[in-house]
């Protein structure tokens, strides 16, 4: 896996969001992009995981917590999705922690309250990212 292998992935994730915002628009729930985005992604061949559960271990300890990253692409990419008016700095921090938790390379931060998820979009690389093969 290279990091241009993960930047690819990444792409075909973002084109999959795009054609499910494009066909419902901004304002739904998140669940409901959710739903369709995980739908749009099993039908383009890649494997999903939706609503993981995140395992939390302080001092070699696994805390009994419910953390669930909305979905996991190719156990590669961390895809959190929000429908809110502002992407906050928590939203952020959110997504960078998921994958390192998890010890995936990149993230994508999706807001779907938008007119333009490209351009709203923020995507996240991490250490297991830079110590990839260009």
């Amino acid at each position: 896996m290279t990091k241009r292998d993960i930047t690819d992935l990444s792409y075909q994730v973002t084109g999959c969001a795009i054609k499910v915002h494009k066909s419902l628009g901004p304002g739904l729930l998140e669940s409901v992009y959710q739903m369709c985005l995980y739908y749009e992604l099993l039908k383009n061949g890649f494997d999903v995981k939706q609503q993981l559960i995140v395992p939390v271990f302080y001092d070699e300890m696994q805390i009994n917590t419910e953390l669930r990253l909305d979905l996991l692409v190719n156990n590669l990419v961390v895809v959190e999705l929000k429908a809110v008016e502002h992407l906050l700095p928590v939203h952020e921090a959110q997504i960078l922690t998921y994958m390192k938790l998890v010890g995936a390379p990149q993230g994508l931060l999706i807001n779907f309250f938008t007119d333009n998820i490209s351009k709203s979009m923020k995507p996240f690389v991490n250490e297991f990212f830079n110590l990839l093969a260009d």
